[in-house]
């Protein structure tokens, strides 16, 4: 088969390997289409060394069909449609006892840990396995992960009908918070980011989208002057590496700032630099700070979502390609983060 292999960082080429064997408790999955997620773009720069280990297939968001199953596979038929969640916890760690898995001290990932969705086959456990109703397509099926863990922001946040929230980051995951979001409350969602088209994504396709460059105006005084200096129930922080903008706290001081008292922050910027904080600010609010990781359960939610018209995930697609331009798909991720949001790669028809 044909698979999309990380030879060295920042070298990806299409191989020929074998299909994947797969036990009783798997099945042979197709792939269709697989998505490029920023931690992809991580890996391909090396930034995961030494957690991932060369040659790798990468992917893990991904959806396809089932051509083979297991003996002991029961629930699911070759010709099924499906949707991949990625996430293999270890059970034993206190986090997975509790049964919070986001946390495990071992967790893994297809497509980081071992070999991933940019494959025209892979072996799946039964486990990790969602079934696609007919009304949700190929496409949309490679970006069921990245929404999950939109959804699983918001119930870190504790979101509830009528809130208010303020996004920092307009990226892949800001976008997928934004529309979990807007499954629960049509009240005002505060945009933040430095990218205009990436703000655009949003304000075009929902209402009551508040906009914000960062770069132009200050985000924490656009917010309490439109709250009438309440601010926001919640702040979502989905930045990472953030730019240094005069006279701005980073993005986490700034979403506590633009909370109201009792209010929550959502940390889930993966960055390696420090974000200090003034904890009196937290502390004078009473509020909530707390951090979200993958997803906890919420792959169901997300397709029930999908196959109701609740979501739009074509507006977050940039580009299709082929693996062959594969390379130049990364390329375009890392120099023209303003043109592209998320490109997909068609492993199969």
């Amino acid at each position: 088969m044909k698979a999309i292999r990380l030879i060295e960082y920042k070298k990806l080429v299409v191989e020929d390997i074998p299909v994947p064997s797969f036990d009783d408790h798997q099945v042979l999955v197709k792939v269709g289409y697989a998505s490029i997620c920023g931690s992809d773009q991580h890996i391909y720069k090396g930034d995961f060394h030494p957690r991932t280990i060369l040659p790798m297939t990468p992917g893990h968001e991904f959806g396809g069909t089932i051509v083979e199953t297991g003996r002991s596979v029961n629930k699911f038929k070759p010709g099924d449609r499906v949707t991949v969640d990625p996430i293999i916890w270890c059970g034993d760690c206190p986090a997975c006892k509790r049964e919070h898995y986001p946390a495990c001290t071992s967790l893994k990932l297809l497509g980081v840990d071992m070999d991933g969705g940019f494959a025209e086959y892979v072996a799946v456990d039964k486990d990790k396995l969602f079934k696609l109703t007919l009304n949700i397509s190929d496409r949309a099926a490679a970006l069921v992960e990245l929404f999950s863990i939109g959804f699983h922001a918001c119930q870190r946040a504790g979101i509830q009908k009528d809130d208010t929230v303020a996004i920092w980051g307009a990226g892949k995951v800001g976008q997928a918070i934004l529309q979990a979001v807007r499954t629960i409350t049509d009240n005002t969602v505060y945009m933040i980011d430095i990218l205009d088209k990436r703000l655009l994504i949003a304000e075009n396709n929902y209402k009551d989208i508040i906009s914000i460059n960062a770069i132009n105006r200050n985000p924490i005084e656009v917010i309490h002057e439109l709250t009438k200096g309440d601010g926001v129930d919640a702040a979502f922080e989905a930045v990472g590496h953030a730019e240094d903008i005069e006279n701005q706290p980073n993005p986490v001081q700034s979403c506590i700032l633009s909370i109201r008292g009792a209010g929550t922050v959502c940390v889930l910027g993966l960055s390696s630099e420090k974000s200090p904080i003034l904890t009196k600010d937290l502390i004078w609010r009473e509020a909530k700070i707390v951090a979200s990781r993958v997803d906890h359960g919420e792959f169901q939610d997300v397709i029930d979502h999908l196959s109701s018209g609740n979501l739009k995930p074509d507006i977050l697609i940039s580009k299709e390609v082929n693996p062959s331009q594969v390379m130049e798909a990364f390329q375009l991720l890392e120099n023209e983060p303003e043109n592209y949001l998320k490109i997909l790669i068609k492993l199969s028809d």
